[in-house]
């Protein structure tokens, strides 16, 4: 649940409208492309993940495949992120709530969210997963329930409503009105929305169970991703044009509001506010793990290995809390320049952590299955090593497509640059190590 939630999103709630915007019906392949990616990222993921549980996650398994600095270089790299990512999700959080409450300041909102999932972070590791559990199921429920309304006015079942066919699908352009190119366009808004769904296996090290957790939850969590996502985008691109204006605005209020329900738009923000908040309660949890796990490998400062006697490592969570309203105070305080080139080296390190999991998998799937003897591993990547190998062309396809796209290129330029900066304190730092070492 924890992993379905953390992959459902506002990218979903919010940012399927604007891949509509560009790709038109066309957008259900792009979603299927990404999907596809992101599924066979997550098995390969899940395949050491089940073999070697370990909070540092795909940190640990790129030091294993590739060296010290690969696990330094993706673990402070997914950090930073995600630090980013925590001061855009409150930042939303209390936008909303304040067009709710007008006497509330936005900063008092974001100072309450963020001193309640402290709390809840610092209590225990149980703790996190009950509130993760029922964000998700609220999300959950809540797509379910588009889906069972969307069907009955797709099919004409509502009162007051007829079939709506595929004038809509179909039509007005056709199923691709831009083409390839819009498809393509649309992949690029799309891919990063499956974001957030790795967290499953950093979580998975602390379960009771690890490898099974973790085989169960990815093979769950596959063909739900699926349905959700295409399913939902599927009712949109039926029931209204694909350029309808209010489908940007807020395509799964705009298709509520066609099945004449009243008060769509604000349970619909509710939603959006409770997805901000898991994901931001998820993101608190796997910065302070990462973090956790980079300094006791020696990458991190070792204040960050102190953990509470409920085995909670509470300065790792403090770090993040503290971070979060930095970040906050850099979203309203920042020119929007600054604030783009954080942001940007945020936007496609997704890429840099999916393309060094599929290298890893590569390089260590005979190592794992000769630790693993004759019981075999828990669980396989399907078609080793060819989908391995088809994953990274695809990965690197839309990389090739990011270059052709001003702001996606700016993006990739953002990150790179963000990797060199990372890679050059590793090396700053083993370099101060030798010579501490030396001496000693």
């Amino acid at each position: 649940m924890m992993g379905l939630g953390s992959a459902i999103g506002a990218g979903l709630f919010l940012g399927s409208g604007v891949g509509i915007a560009v790709a038109g019906p066309a957008v259900l392949v792009s979603y299927a492309v990404a999907g596809l990616l992101v599924v066979l990222v997550m098995r390969m993921l899940a395949e050491m993940a089940a073999a070697v549980p370990s909070s540092g996650s795909f940190s640990v398994y790129a030091e294993k495949a590739l060296g010290r600095w690969a696990g330094f270089t993706l673990g402070w790299v997914y950090w930073f992120t995600l630090i980013m990512v925590l001061g855009v999700e409150i930042t939303g959080v209390a936008r909303i709530v304040t067009g709710w409450l007008p006497g509330v300041p936005q900063w008092g909102v974001a100072l309450a969210a963020v001193a309640v999932f402290a709390v809840v972070n610092l209590v225990g590791v149980r703790q996190f997963g009950e509130f993760e559990f029922w964000f998700a199921l609220v999300k959950v429920v809540a797509i379910i329930a588009f889906l069972v309304v969307g069907v009955l006015l797709v099919l004409g079942l509502l009162p007051g409503t007829e079939p709506v066919g595929t004038a809509n699908l179909l039509g007005n352009g056709g199923f691709a009105p831009n083409g390839p190119a819009g498809i393509a366009a649309g992949l690029l808004v799309v891919v990063f929305a499956f974001g957030g769904i790795e967290i499953v296996t950093i979580a998975s090290a602390e379960a009771r169970d690890p490898q099974r957790a973790v085989a169960r939850a990815t093979r769950s969590i596959v063909w739900r991703i699926m349905l959700f996502y295409i399913g939902a985008v599927a009712v949109m691109v039926l029931v209204l044009p694909w350029d309808a204006p209010q489908l940007v605005d807020g395509p799964f209020v705009a298709v509520l509001d066609v099945a004449g329900l009243p008060g769509a738009a604000r349970v619909m923000e509710v939603v959006v506010v409770l997805a901000l908040l898991s994901a931001f309660n998820a993101n608190i949890y796997a910065t302070s793990r990462m973090a956790f796990s980079l300094a006791g490998r020696g990458d991190g400062p070792a204040v960050l290995q102190r953990v509470s006697r409920r085995e909670v490592p509470w300065v790792a969570v403090l770090v993040s809390v503290v971070l979060a309203l930095v970040a906050v105070a850099l979203n309203w305080l920042l020119p929007d320049a600054l604030l783009g080139i954080l942001l940007n080296a945020a936007g496609a390190s997704l890429l840099v952590v999916w393309v060094l999991v599929a290298v890893s998998q590569l390089r260590l799937r005979p190592r794992l299955e000769a630790a693993a003897g004759p019981d075999g591993l828990p669980l396989r990547m399907w078609g080793y090593p060819w989908l391995t190998w088809a994953t990274l062309a695809g990965l690197g396809g839309v990389v090739v497509l990011m270059l052709t796209d001003d702001a996606a290129r700016a993006q990739l330029a953002a990150t790179a640059g963000l990797v060199a900066v990372v890679v050059g304190i590793y090396v700053v730092s083993q370099g101060l190590r030798r010579r501490r070492d030396a001496r000693g």
